[in-house]
């Protein structure tokens, strides 16, 4: 049964940088030909693609937030990292991580809520 946990603050004051953790248990992050994604859902509003990282470690980014966000691993403990800088209010969202295949994201974490604000 694959699993995936998100972890990272729940608050962040504008113009810092957004760090969260996935840690997968039941698969490897660094076999099979799945992708590792990030998505969130502001209030209100639908699913947002952030971006994901390939078994590889190839990274794909959604062009309207490519300039702010970088998607990094640790291999050694199946954990991987979303990084989103500058971030403003209209970051505030529901933080999700997934596995899937690039376009349908079947395994999801249970979510975690950012706050951006000062």
């Amino acid at each position: 049964q694959v699993q995936l946990q998100e972890s990272g603050p729940g608050l962040v004051k504008p113009s810092q940088t957004l760090s969260l953790i996935c840690t997968v248990s039941g698969d490897s992050i660094t076999t099979n030909t799945y992708y590792w994604a990030w998505i969130r859902q502001p209030p209100g509003k639908g699913l947002e693609w952030i971006g994901c990282i390939g078994a590889s470690g190839s990274t794909y980014y959604s062009p309207s937030l490519q300039s702010r966000t970088s998607i990094s691993r640790d291999t050694s403990k199946n954990q991987f990292t979303l990084h989103l800088s500058s971030v403003g209010p209209e970051d505030t969202a529901v933080y999700y991580c997934a596995r899937g295949g690039r376009v349908v994201w079947v395994y999801w974490g249970q979510g975690t809520q950012v706050t951006v604000s000062s």
